[in-house]
C-alpha cells in the first residue's frame, strides 16, 4: 500500500477557505511564539485584511483611556476615604478646624470693624458735629455782638466790640479745621467755602455800619441791616446745612457701630453644634467620656462666642445711652441756644431799624423784627421744655431750669420794651435793652450761660457713655482671631490623637 509523502502539498479540494484557514493558524503560531518564546524575535503583524475593494484597510490602535479632572478624584478619594474611619475621622478634623477658624476670622472682621465705628462716633463725629454747631453759635453772637454795639451809637462798648472779635476769630477757626475734615468734593466741603466767602463780606459791611453810626450818618443802620440780611439768609443757613451734614456722619456711625454681629454668632453656635456631635461620636465609639483636643477646641470656641455677645451687649447698650442721654440732649440744647441767639439779635434790630422792616399777616403789620423775635423765643421755650424732658440727673436739670427762669424774665422785660417803644419812647426801650440794670441784655446772657452749662455737662455725659462703649470692643478683634487659631489646633490635635489609634 503505497502513502503520500509527508511533504506533499494538500490536495486542491481545499480550497480557498482552507487557505485562509491556514494562513490564520499560521499567523496565530506566529504571535503566540513571539509572546512566549524567549529568544525569538517579534514578528511583524500579519497584514490588514483587503476591504471590499481589494485594498487593505488601515485599523487605528486603540488610544490611552481618557484622563479625570482634578475634582473628580478629589471625590473620589473622599469617597474612598469615607468609607473607613480614619477617613472619616480625617473629614472630621478639617470641617472642625475650618469651622472654628472661619469663626474666629469673621468675629475679628465684624468687630474691628464696630470697633473702628465706635471709635470715630467719640473722635471723629461728635467733635466734628459739635464743631458744625459751634461755627453756628459763633457766627450767631458774632451778629448780636454787633447790633448791640451799634445801639450804643458812637462810644461802642469795649465789651461788645470784643465779644464780637472774638465770635469772629472762633468761626473762622472752626471753618478751618471743618476744611480739614470734609471729604474732597462733598456737599460739607462746598459750605464750607462758601461760608468763608461769605465772612469776609459780613466783616466788610459791618465795618462801614460802625463808620458811618460814629459819624452820625444813618445810613450806618441801612449797612447793618444789610449783614444781618446776609448772616440770616445766607450765612447761618450753610452753617445749619454743615451743622445737619455733620449729625448725618454722626448718625451714619452710630449705625455702624451698633448692629449685632449675626453671622459671627451664626457661626459661632454651628461651630460649638458641630463640636458637641464629634466629642459624642467619639464617647458613642470608644465610651470615653472626655477628648482633651475637642474639649479645649470647645471652650476655646465658647469663651470667643461669650466674649462677643457680652462685649458687643455692653458696648451696644453703652452707645445706645450715649446718644439717648447725650446727643439727643446735646440737639436740643443746640437749638435752644441757637433761638436765643435769634432772638436777641432780633431784639436788637427792631430797635436799630425803628419800623423800617414790616410785614403782613393776615392783612395786619407787623413789624419784622418783633414778630421774628417771639417766633424764636416760642422755638426757644419748646427747645427748653424738651430738653428739661430729657434730662435724666439734677446736674442736667439744674442749667435748664435755671435757663428758664431767665427767660420768663427775658419776656417781662421785653414786653415792657416794646410798649416803650411803640409809645414813641426810644430811650427808655433802649435802656430796657442794653441798659446796665434791669435789662433784657442780662437775660439773654443769664440763658446763654446756662445753656453753655448744660451743653458741657451732656457734652461730659456723651464722652463718658460713648468711652465705655468703645472700650467693651478693645482686645475682642484680636482675641477672637487667637481663640479661633486656639480652637482649630485643638480639634486637629483631638482628632490625631484618635487616628493614632489606628497605626
Amino acid at each position: 500500500m503505497t502513502h503520500p509523502p509527508k511533504s506533499s502539498a494538500p490536495p486542491p479540494a481545499a480550497g480557498a477557505a482552507g487557505a485562509v484557514a491556514a494562513a490564520g493558524a499560521a499567523g496565530a503560531v506566529a504571535a503566540a511564539g513571539a509572546a512566549g518564546a524567549p529568544g525569538i524575535p517579534a514578528q511583524p503583524a500579519p497584514p490588514s485584511p483587503p476591504g471590499p475593494s481589494g485594498r487593505r484597510v488601515a485599523v487605528a490602535p486603540a488610544g490611552p483611556p481618557a484622563r479625570r479632572t482634578a475634582f473628580a478624584e478629589g471625590a473620589e478619594r473622599i469617597r474612598a476615604a469615607a468609607t473607613t474611619e480614619p477617613g472619616r475621622l480625617r473629614i472630621i478634623g478639617a470641617v472642625l478646624a475650618l469651622l472654628v477658624v472661619a469663626f474666629g476670622a469673621v468675629t475679628a472682621w465684624q468687630t474691628s470693624a464696630r470697633s473702628a465705628a465706635a471709635d470715630d462716633v467719640l473722635r471723629r463725629s461728635q467733635p466734628l458735629s459739635f464743631q458744625a454747631a459751634g461755627i453756628y453759635r459763633s457766627l450767631a453772637d458774632a451778629n448780636t455782638a454787633a447790633s448791640s454795639g451799634f445801639l450804643a451809637g458812637g462810644q461802642e462798648n469795649a465789651q461788645s466790640r470784643d465779644r464780637y472779635e472774638k465770635d469772629i476769630r472762633a468761626a473762622a477757626a472752626g471753618l478751618v479745621s471743618a476744611a480739614a475734615n470734609a471729604e474732597p468734593g462733598s456737599a460739607a466741603e462746598a459750605t464750607v467755602i462758601r461760608l468763608n466767602r461769605l465772612l469776609p463780606e459780613y466783616k466788610g459791611l459791618i465795618e462801614r455800619a460802625r463808620t458811618y453810626n460814629r459819624q452820625g450818618y444813618p445810613v450806618g443802620g441801612a449797612y447793618l441791616r444789610y449783614a444781618n440780611d446776609k448772616m440770616q439768609k445766607r450765612m447761618l443757613p450753610a452753617a445749619e446745612a454743615l451743622y445737619t451734614t455733620e449729625n448725618r456722619r454722626l448718625t451714619a456711625d452710630y449705625g455702624d457701630a451698633t448692629p449685632y454681629p449675626w453671622v459671627a454668632i451664626g457661626l459661632g453656635l454651628l461651630a460649638l453644634a458641630v463640636l458637641g456631635w464629634a466629642q459624642h461620636r467619639v464617647y458613642r465609639r470608644t465610651n470615653r467620656v472626655l477628648n482633651h483636643g475637642l474639649a479645649a477646641a470647645t471652650a476655646a470656641t465658647t469663651a470667643a462666642l461669650l466674649w462677643l455677645v457680652v462685649g458687643h451687649t455692653v458696648a451696644r447698650c453703652a452707645l445706645d445711652g450715649s446718644y439717648e442721654h447725650g446727643i439727643r440732649s446735646l440737639n436740643v440744647l443746640h437749638d435752644a441756644r441757637i433761638a436765643s441767639l435769634k432772638a436777641r439779635g432780633n431784639e436788637n434790630l427792631s430797635l436799630v431799624a425803628r419800623g423800617a422792616e414790616t410785614v403782613t399777616v393776615d392783612g395786619k403789620p407787623y413789624d419784622a423784627y418783633y414778630r421774628a423775635f417771639d417766633q424764636d423765643l416760642a422755638v426757644l421755650g419748646r427747645s427748653l421744655d424738651e430738653a428739661r424732658r430729657l434730662a435724666d440727673d439734677p446736674e442736667g436739670a439744674a442749667p435748664v431750669k435755671a435757663a428758664g427762669d431767665d427767660l420768663a424774665v427775658w419776656r417781662q422785660r421785653h414786653t415792657a420794651a416794646r410798649t416803650e417803644d411803640e409809645n414813641g419812647n426810644y430811650q427808655q426801650a433802649l435802656d430796657k435793652v442794653i441798659g446796665a440794670e434791669g435789662a433784657t441784655g442780662a437775660c439773654f446772657d443769664g440763658v446763654d450761660r446756662s445753656l453753655a452749662r448744660a451743653i458741657g455737662h451732656e457734652r461730659a455725659e456723651f464722652r463718658r457713655a460713648a468711652g465705655d462703649g468703645r472700650d467693651a470692643l478693645t482686645g475682642l478683634p484680636a482675641g477672637a482671631a487667637v481663640l479661633g487659631v486656639l480652637g482649630a489646633a485643638g480639634a486637629v490635635a483631638g482628632i490625631g490623637r484618635r487616628l493614632s489609634e489606628y497605626r
